[in-house]
């Protein structure tokens, strides 16, 4: 809803953008956004399919909304965002041929995925006795598509075990004090990114 996404100067139905894009006019609107940009005022540029849509006062909330959204399967869940606090851009690409990948969703350095969800995928059903596919996995935010461009603005935990590793780390425990024979470097990587995980890899064999 618009009350969900704040404010878009000027203001255009998220959704209608992100359903229309493609169709939309790289000129309609676009010269009046430039020459009623007031460059002093602390903005961010919304851009969509590369086509200059407005500015948006709160990014991060923008940002934390639209995913909120795809992981419940209100927008498509090819939608991807990324948000360039630099430039202060923060672009949308609904397009057609973006080569995306799936990535276990995590939340609070937890996987979001549960033994039900791994069950429900065996039995092909659900508690529910409803049919239960990967897709569901997708429009239930358990697994989330992340193409080229967004991916780099997350942090991918290689495997659950570097997920685990960084929890016990939080918690004050060395996880490879009894351990003779581990890698350094894999210590390592799941040391400095102990807080910042958003994603894990899916193994192969589950996709």
């Amino acid at each position: 809803s618009r009350q969900e996404l704040g404010p878009l100067w000027p203001v255009y139905p998220l959704v209608l953008i992100l359903l229309l894009s493609s169709n939309s006019s790289r000129s309609g609107g676009l010269e009046s956004l430039e020459e009623n940009a007031h460059s002093q005022t602390p903005c961010t540029k919304v851009f969509v399919n590369g086509v200059w849509m407005g500015v948006h006062r709160d990014p991060a909330n923008l940002v934390k909304t639209i995913k909120k959204l795809r992981r419940k399967d209100d927008i498509s869940p090819k939608v991807s965002v990324v948000r360039d606090i630099r430039e202060k851009e923060l672009r949308l690409y609904t397009d057609a041929g973006r080569v995306c990948r799936p990535l276990f969703i995590i939340e609070n350095q937890q996987l979001v995925l549960q033994k039900k969800h791994i069950k429900w995928l065996n039995d092909r059903y659900n508690d529910e006795g409803e049919e239960y596919k990967w897709e569901h996995l997708v429009k239930g935010g358990v697994v989330e598509l992340l193409d080229a461009e967004e991916e780099e603005t997350v942090m991918i935990s290689m495997t659950p075990e570097d997920l685990e590793n960084s929890r016990l780390q939080q918690s004050g425990i060395d996880p490879t004090a009894n351990d003779g024979d581990f890698d350094p470097a894999a210590r390592l990587r799941a040391g400095i990114n102990s807080h910042t995980w958003t994603h894990c890899e899916i193994h192969p064999s589950m996709i």
